[in-house]
């Protein structure tokens, strides 16, 4: 009788230690689901990065094809704001002529480049010595998804 008793209050105790047993699993199921979308979130957003960047690169190439046409010509800018780096980058939506750093902003696939004529220099990197060439500022923008946005700049000696 006694055991009947015993077997009776076990049978109770099983389905308690199941159910804490099933509701840890359950826990643990959430958290790795968690764990998966927070891991592709930043995925995504390494990927919007990265194609943002070579959208970038590829606008400054296609200004400094623009610039190495022979005659590509560009008034030398005359003031601080306008030699300084386009503080416009940063914000930039549409292509067009800034009034501020006076740079034209051209459009491609992905993006904008704008140039500036920084001036001419008989020191320029791996420009033969004593040689005349004029520098540009190439600064180029891409703006992918949800304002993932990459600004990269080169300097381009002209001689």
């Amino acid at each position: 009788m006694n055991s009947t008793l015993q077997r009776n209050k076990q049978r109770g105790m099983a389905l308690l230690v199941s159910l804490v047993f099933l509701l840890l699993l359950t826990l643990i199921g959430l958290s790795s689901m968690q764990s998966a979308t927070l891991q592709e979130k930043m995925t995504s957003s390494v990927m919007l990065r990265n194609q943002s960047f070579q959208l970038a690169e590829a606008a400054l190439r296609m200004g400094e094809s623009a610039v190495q046409v022979e005659a590509y010509s560009l008034p030398v800018c005359t003031t601080a704001t306008q030699c300084a780096p386009p503080a416009e980058s940063a914000s930039l939506t549409a292509a067009g002529r800034n009034s501020t750093s006076g740079v034209n902003w051209i459009a491609v696939p992905g993006g904008f480049y704008g140039v500036q004529n920084i001036g001419t220099t008989l020191t320029a990197v791996n420009v033969p010595s004593n040689t005349s060439a004029t520098l540009y500022r190439i600064t180029a923008v891409a703006v992918v998804g949800n304002n993932q946005r990459s600004v990269v700049e080169s300097i381009y000696a002209k001689y």
